[in-house]
């Protein structure tokens, strides 16, 4: 994939992340709070976390000089 495509791919899963955190925080302000859902969610962004850096990491290799 190209630097262009990996951009793309960056910005599309730094939204879904926010997205997820507003989720998060919406369920977590109800009055009946599902902790089950909450954990699901918690667990998608961290995946999105990881994913976010290993696009990241392909933008902006470590360079050893």
């Amino acid at each position: 994939m190209n630097d262009e495509g990996l951009k793309a791919e960056l910005e599309l899963l730094k939204t879904e992340h926010r997205d997820l955190d507003d989720a998060i925080a919406a369920l977590a302000s109800l009055p009946i709070v599902d902790q089950m859902q909450i954990a699901r969610l918690k667990k998608k962004k961290l995946a999105l976390k990881d994913r976010i850096r290993r696009v990241q990491d392909q933008l902006l290799p470590d360079i050893i000089a």
